[in-house]
């Protein structure tokens, strides 16, 4: 048989092993298809217990003669390997396949397997599951995952300072610990830099730069002062108007800019009508928090869910945003209820002229030109948004490409722009990755789906309920950012292995249930400590009591009407 021919035959070999995944050129260890004709191969790949690919695990090819490695191959990202041997007269015995937290695989290999290397016959294994280990590095990566998670919850400690910590004593136990005892090593530099989503943070840096473009025309402060000129005084309308406009922000924003931007106007103008603020500021971050789940940028936790799922911003358009409205309008009438007695009274008389001239000497577009302009390049964002996943346009470049575009046609004072940029938040999430990644390598992602899988089984229909109603209840305790990151690898297994999850309904699930269950706390959102923090800067502090006096009855409202269309949109209407 000709070397060509052959060559062919163990590329198309390889393309099958790896479920028609693209093959990287690592395989062939800079081999041409010429060298290719010197070896023979064994072709196989590497899988954890939840079927998920393993990479980085290390094969060696041994004999009787010496039980040395005579040949060596590396896991690829999707568990796929090719072991190459130099003399196909040498004596094979067994593979031996070690990964960190994992135990280490002894394969033997039979004479039909030696036989057949002899014929220069590629060699297909079937597919070699590993076994965690639970070791010293597991329990490590567990107790520091879950500090962080605390830390993060009680708020004593900025976030971004929590999460880096976190990573900082885990790269300290990989390095230092194992001139003690080896099962302490989790990770290294390189392996945890994978773990970092670079997708979510040019994403959000870029998203930051637009905004900070569009702030400085004044066309946040304009749309809050507008809606009490059409609410006419009347409060209950204002805040219907206020809601609305938030939420439509957060939607095209991210919910935490929406806040920032709205929170000082609102206070202002609840002060100036002499009624508390938060009737007006509490209603408002419900809505930030349950309209920006309709659009991939809406919120940080679908930022995270859609750059690890592939999902695009038309997809989260389309299949949550009936259910977002829904919930919005149940949202709305809660919100006019239990506020009903600062809501029904027209306050038209008790501004004062000299306040309401100064929110309208406010609320001035002072450079309409830029606005026309930034408004030009955010139209051309949107399309991009909803039409660049035809062309593998990542949300990150399309991000990248407005800031930049906006920079360029407006010309604003680049180093105030950049100096806008929320650089800790930006530090919060890549350290957060580590964090996260540190119990997706020792094997506790692992451990916690193989639960889930146990509990729901193959039932779509439970695992929905389950994945909504736990994640919006736990949301409410764990910052619904770090509780996101940690079930993405979760969700991912049991889309796999239940029937009828291929069509990413589980993370249209977590993406509801997280953000959602934000509001059944103070601490379950970032646009809720971002609120908190300007209302007592103001001299109106939000206790945690308060908030979940208010959040937990709008999180049962909410969450149980968007459950209502998840449920008609992927099990009825499929």
């Amino acid at each position: 048989m000709g070397k060509y021919v052959r060559a062919l035959i163990i590329t198309a070999i390889v393309a099958v092993v790896a479920f028609v995944s693209p093959i990287k050129t690592e395989y062939i260890l800079n081999s041409t298809f010429e060298d290719i004709s010197t070896y023979s191969v064994i072709v196989g790949k590497v899988i954890n217990r939840q079927r998920q690919p393993v990479s980085h695990a290390v094969i060696h090819a041994t004999t009787d003669a010496s039980g040395d490695p005579v040949a060596e191959a590396i896991s690829q990202n999707d568990g796929s390997f090719i072991l190459h041997l130099p003399d196909n007269q040498i004596e094979l015995t067994e593979l031996v396949i070690n990964r960190p937290h994992y135990e280490t695989m002894h394969i033997l290999l039979d004479q039909d397997i030696a036989a057949q290397l002899h014929t220069d016959a590629p060699v297909i294994l079937a597919n070699t599951i590993l076994f965690p280990d639970i070791n010293a590095g597991f329990w490590v990566a567990t107790a520091v995952f879950t500090f962080v998670l605390g830390v993060i919850a009680l708020g004593r400690v900025q976030n971004a300072l929590a999460a880096l910590a976190g990573a900082a004593v885990l790269f300290a136990v990989s390095y230092l610990g194992p001139v003690w005892n080896s099962d302490y090593y989790i990770f290294s530099f390189d392996e945890a830099l994978e773990y970092i989503d670079w997708n979510v943070v040019f994403l959000i840096m870029g998203m930051m730069l637009v905004i900070a473009v569009v702030e400085h025309t004044g066309i946040f402060q304009w749309l809050a002062f507008k809606s009490y000129q059409v609410s006419r005084g009347k409060i209950w309308l204002l805040l219907t108007i206020l809601m609305i406009v938030t939420g439509i922000a957060s939607a095209f924003l991210d919910n935490v800019t929406t806040m920032l931007l709205m929170a000082p106007i609102t206070i202002q103008i609840a002060i100036s009508l002499g009624m508390h603020p938060f009737a007006l500021l509490i209603p408002e971050v419900f809505a930030s928090n349950v309209v920006g789940i309709s659009t991939l940028v809406g919120t940080p936790t679908n930022i995270l869910i859609g750059s690890y799922a592939d999902i695009s911003f038309s997809d989260f358009l389309v299949n949550l945003t009936p259910g977002v409205i829904l919930a919005f309008i149940g949202l709305v009438l809660y919100s006019l209820f239990v506020y009903k007695k600062e809501l029904h009274t027209d306050q038209s008389e008790h501004i004062a002229a000299a306040l309401y001239a100064e929110l309208e000497r406010n609320a001035v577009i002072d450079k309409p030109e830029q606005l026309k302009k930034a408004g030009w390049v955010g139209a051309g964002m949107i399309l991009l948004f909803v039409f660049g996943e035809h062309v593998h346009l990542l949300p990150s470049v399309t991000a990248i490409m407005g800031a930049a575009a906006m920079l360029v046609w407006i010309k604003p004072d680049v180093e105030e722009i950049v100096q806008a940029v929320d650089w800790t938040t930006l530090l919060f999430f890549m350290a957060l990755f580590i964090c996260v990644g540190a119990i997706q390598e020792v094997g506790l992602v692992n451990v916690i789906a193989g639960f889930i899988s146990n509990v729901v089984g193959d039932n779509l229909l439970l695992a929905i309920l389950a994945l909504i109603w736990i994640s919006a209840l736990l949301s409410s305790v764990i910052a619904n950012i770090p509780f996101t990151a940690a079930m993405l690898p979760v969700i991912g297994y049991l889309t796999a292995s239940i029937p009828g999850a291929e069509s990413k309904v589980l993370f249209f699930a977590l993406s509801v249930g997280a953000a959602m269950g934000g509001n059944g706390s103070l601490i379950g959102a970032s646009a809720n400590m971002v609120t908190s923090g300007i209302a007592e800067k103001a001299g109106y502090p939000i206790s945690y009591g308060y908030f979940l006096k208010k959040g937990l009855p709008a999180l049962i409202i909410t969450v149980a009407l968007a459950t209502l269309w998840v449920l008609l949109r992927f099990l009825v209407m499929q």
